[in-house]
């Protein structure tokens, strides 16, 4: 048994870690057959005897009579491998119930420069936790690094790659991410049912549609325009004030256009969290008929945002604007930073914003 003296680094023990490691000189053993060499016959029989315990200096805190710390086994059992070392990252709260449980084997659904998002299988469904560099926006169920994406601190991972989650970390090969510190992707506002600052309604439609544009000619990338596209149908709903129409409009939606996250499932995760934050009546029943559509007719990254969605949780880009409608924050660079958020999912938020305040003026207010 030897003794690693934990004030001393196991430095107390006779052998180097060069001994250990086996990059010492090497010592060879003497050929068996000269143990009894020049030993009476009477002698040569009988074993010898077993070595003297190695005699190394004690450490400082054997000496004093403090308890040191016992490993069994030879050279070969070395030390327990240290932990590796971790990157610290702003975590949702989001994802928090899944970071700080038991561990889960998960598996990886994509790895790009800016993010990383990984699926893991828990007991009411798949979940989705994403790794985003400082500059990519700023999703409900990320972990944020404290780091660019110019400093390439993602690895590259393959989709089905393997990763584990829990215990506050999320592992994916080499990189080690844990939950220094937290945030909270449901913005504060004052009230259940928060009255918007006019003027900053007025802003966001301008920058939006842009100024003098009919609402009408407004496109999204990969979604049919004209009078009998979806759009247009969700804008017909508005004018009537019929919070069911707009509903059966989220079926020509959900997984409209390309990508993980599909514009139209962008333009309903942002009419499902502003009714829900702006506290229209009937929010509850539209957030569970669109979460419902979305089963198996889009991506799994999308249908886990269009969860967070219905419970309020949005990305730091359309929280900042929704506070600063309320006075609580400077408005226009928090709408250009949401405008110019992905490809095209911060416009087609926006666009969400806009149709939920629209509901909620035509649908939820007492008049």
């Amino acid at each position: 048994m030897r003794t690693i003296d934990e004030s001393t680094g196991g430095q107390g023990d006779a052998a180097t870690s060069e001994d250990r490691a086996g990059t010492g000189p090497r010592r060879t053993a003497a050929p068996r057959s000269t143990a009894t060499r020049g030993l009476a016959p009477s002698e040569a029989g009988r074993s010898a005897p077993a070595p003297a315990p190695r005699s190394g200096r004690p450490g400082r805190a054997a000496r004093a009579g403090m308890p040191t710390l016992h490993l069994s086994g030879g050279a070969s059992s070395g030390l327990v491998p240290a932990p590796r070392p971790s990157v610290p990252a702003q975590a949702s709260t989001g994802v928090a119930e899944l970071l700080r449980g038991p561990l889960r084997q998960g598996t990886v659904l994509l790895s790009a420069p800016t993010a990383l998002y990984v699926t893991v299988p828990t007991p009411s469904g798949p979940e989705v936790v994403g790794v985003l560099t400082s500059d990519a926006a700023r999703l409900p169920l990320g972990c944020i690094l404290f780091r660019p994406s110019n400093g390439r601190p993602l690895v590259s991972a393959p989709s089905g790659a393997p990763a584990v989650v829990g215990g506050g970390r999320l592992v994916v090969g080499d990189l080690t991410v844990s939950a220094a510190a937290w945030w909270d992707p449901r913005p504060k506002l004052p009230t259940a049912r928060p009255a918007l600052l006019p003027e900053g309604v007025r802003e966001l439609r301008a920058a939006l549609y842009g100024e003098g544009v009919p609402h009408s000619a407004f496109v999204l990338p990969g979604l049919a325009g004209g009078p009998s596209g979806p759009l247009a149908a969700l804008r017909g709903a508005v004018r009537r004030a019929d919070l069911d129409a707009a509903l059966r409009t989220a079926t020509r939606l959900i997984g409209e256009g390309p990508g993980l996250t599909p514009v139209g499932d962008d333009v309903l995760a942002g009419t499902t969290a502003g009714l829900v934050l702006l506290g229209h009546p009937a929010a509850e029943r539209f957030a569970s008929g669109v979460t419902g559509l979305a089963a198996g007719r889009t991506t799994e990254l999308s249908r886990a945002l269009l969860r967070h969605a219905a419970a309020g949780r949005v990305t730091g880009e359309y929280a900042a604007v929704l506070r600063a409608m309320v006075g609580d924050g400077p408005l226009v660079p928090a709408i250009r930073a949401l405008l110019s958020s992905g490809s095209t999912s911060g416009r087609a938020l926006a666009l969400g914003l806009c149709t939920a305040i629209d509901l909620v003026e035509r649908t939820g207010r007492p008049r």
